[in-house]
């Protein structure tokens, strides 16, 4: 990638270890951030904790944009940079945020979230000219499976205590990141990322500071794992791996990209079961081996 991050038409074909190793980083770096926002939501109401988020990677990639002298977008351009800011920052994030905050099992709304590559599919073709094929459709109906084997075990789904407001809450996230993801293939391809990241998350920002300033108190615990929660939102997440995801959006088909969003609440799992030493029992494990499943008849497809 050149310096100032643009990406030109003549760019070189990604190396055969960038294209194995960059979906699993994805997913891996992903699915940390569920775990991320548990740690730090108790600590801070959702809209000012990602208004705080959003201002730190302001902040980080302004001056690097300025240093590199990356090329800033024209109106238009700008413009489409802004509604995938407001689809993929403000929409996804608030919405996952806002729904957990309100008492939504965190499982539940991975598992709507979760019916992304399923919505990226329906709508796709006639958007971007992708064709899904039947045996594509069947890997999205395996993962899909898969991902609710994992979260029915882990989180039974026979919690309570929330109501319409929060399933709306995940409902909105999961239109976010799908109409985010198509909408950035469609208009955003070849957008620098440094500058479109100050767009997007500048954006982003002023509706979650505004809704934070009406909406809540604004009261921020800055205990230790606020703070890690927060720096690792701000610096892995917001700033390598949505740019990762970008690069993978360019360099391949919508709906392939989609499927990897499946791995994600096994992934999460997984990870949960590293660090806190939570359970694997015998359905999570098949439905972990179930998604996978799924996914690799995406991406063959």
């Amino acid at each position: 990638m050149p310096r100032d991050g643009s990406f030109p038409a003549s760019v070189a074909p990604p190396s055969f270890a960038w294209t194995a190793a960059a979906p699993a980083v994805f997913v891996l770096l992903w699915s940390t951030g569920f775990i991320a926002a548990k740690a730090g939501l108790p600590y801070a109401e959702p809209m000012t904790f990602l208004s705080w988020r959003f201002a730190l990677v302001i902040a980080l990639m302004l001056p690097v944009a300025l240093f590199v002298r990356a090329r800033w977008p024209g109106r238009a351009e700008a413009g489409h940079i802004a509604v995938v800011g407001l689809l993929m920052h403000g929409g996804y994030l608030g919405g996952v945020f806002s729904s957990i905050h309100h008492g939504l099992p965190a499982g539940l709304s991975a598992l709507i979230v979760g019916l992304q590559p399923v919505l990226t599919a329906t709508v796709v073709g006639p958007l971007l000219g992708e064709k899904v094929t039947p045996r594509q459709w069947l890997g999205l109906v395996l993962g899909f499976a898969g991902v609710a084997v994992v979260l029915f075990e882990r989180y039974g789904f026979g919690s309570g205590g929330f109501g319409a407001g929060g399933v709306a809450l995940s409902a909105m996230a999961l239109v976010g990141i799908t109409t985010g993801t198509i909408y950035q293939k469609r208009f955003c391809a070849q957008s620098n990322l440094y500058t479109g990241a100050v767009v997007q998350y500048t954006t982003a920002f002023v509706p979650m500071a505004l809704l934070a300033w009406l909406l809540e108190t604004r009261v921020v615990a800055w205990e230790p794992p606020f703070v890690a929660a927060i720096l690792w939102l701000t610096l892995v997440l917001s700033v390598g791996t949505i740019s990762l995801l970008y690069l993978l959006i360019r360099r391949g088909a919508v709906s392939k990209i989609a499927s990897l969003f499946f791995l994600v609440p096994p992934s999460t799992a997984l990870t949960a079961w590293a660090m806190f030493g939570e359970t694997l029992g015998p359905l999570t494990l098949g439905g972990v081996v179930l998604t996978a499943v799924g996914v690799f008849l995406v991406q063959r497809g």
